[in-house]
């Protein structure tokens, strides 16, 4: 039996992959304060105190977009920093080092969907912070995945469909930016994918991710704009009966202002990861309509 090391399980998708795995691995699962990605020394005594493990997963980020223009040392401390260390310390105990980055790595003047080898060039603080910890892993080597994913949302937790249904209670009429497109991706969809990898590669689990080791884009199947997602997330709503929403128009980017940009068009192509390991997630909005049955 696999012993897995997960870092992050109360986040959206750490809480997914601790559902994921649990049931057919000895895992064991760590989140803040018991380890804290921004102290490099407090990382490597808890892995030293947890002993040895075959896989270990880092599903904890500083995902804050914003406020992470005016916090970039956390930012940068969580998101770059730590996962480096991460990789270090997988890579001396010859573990298979899995993590996850953003579609925020590139700047959406592309126009069409990204591969992997596209030129990242981030926008935020946040996109940059997840842009250097890619390259370190990379640099660290060591059988590891880096899964590149996009609009991750669940039912659980600050995701942009429980805020379109938290607005449909409050708001008659709802403005949605329509000129931001990419791959809406669900939790669940992504951990069983992650776990499926681990669990039917097991018995060599090192020797298959190292010879598949590197960055794979890995996100819900087609791309959509954040409008027409919420039309559909409305369409689904479990929670109809609360609703006030009787209207949704279409706006700009920049008739909001933020304090960290976003890429405008930065779906994930991801050919590559079917093709290597032989599956895609599902159809975004399939996995919608499952997210919100299972609500």
């Amino acid at each position: 039996m696999l012993r897995v090391l997960l870092i992050g399980n109360n986040g959206q998708l750490g809480w997914e992959l601790a559902r994921a795995l649990a049931p057919r691995c000895d895992l064991v699962a760590l989140d803040y304060p018991v380890i804290d990605l921004a102290d490099e020394s407090r990382i490597r005594q808890v892995l030293r105190d947890r002993g040895r493990f075959q896989v270990i997963i880092n599903a904890a980020a500083y995902t804050a977009v914003d406020r992470a223009e005016s916090e970039k040392a956390l930012a940068m401390s969580i998101n770059a920093h730590g996962p480096r260390v991460l990789a270090e310390e997988a890579s001396h105990r010859g573990a298979v080092f899995v993590h996850y980055s953003t579609d925020y790595v590139f700047d959406g003047a592309k126009g069409r969907p990204y591969v992997e080898t596209d030129k990242p060039n981030p926008l935020s603080v946040y996109g940059e912070s997840k842009l250097l910890a890619e390259q370190a892993i990379e640099q660290i080597g060591g059988p590891f995945l880096i899964l590149r994913t996009a609009w991750v949302y669940s039912l659980r937790g600050d995701s942009f469909v429980n805020k379109v249904l938290l607005w449909a209670t409050e708001q008659p009429k709802m403005r949605i930016v329509a000129d931001q497109v990419s791959n809406p991706t669900w939790t669940r969809s992504l951990a069983e994918a992650t776990a499926r990898i681990l669990y039917e590669n097991q018995d060599d689990l090192r020797k298959y991710i190292n010879e598949r080791k590197g960055l794979y884009h890995l996100a819900g199947d087609g791309f959509t704009s954040r409008f027409e997602w919420a039309k559909e997330i409305l369409k689904r709503n479990p929670r109809a009966a609360s609703s006030i929403a009787q209207e949704l128009w279409p706006a700009s980017t920049a008739e909001f202002s933020t304090p960290a940009k976003r890429p405008l068009f930065s779906a994930l192509d991801c050919r590559k990861f079917e093709n290597t390991f032989g599956y895609r997630l599902p159809p975004w909005k399939d996995a919608l309509s499952q997210a919100m049955q299972e609500s």
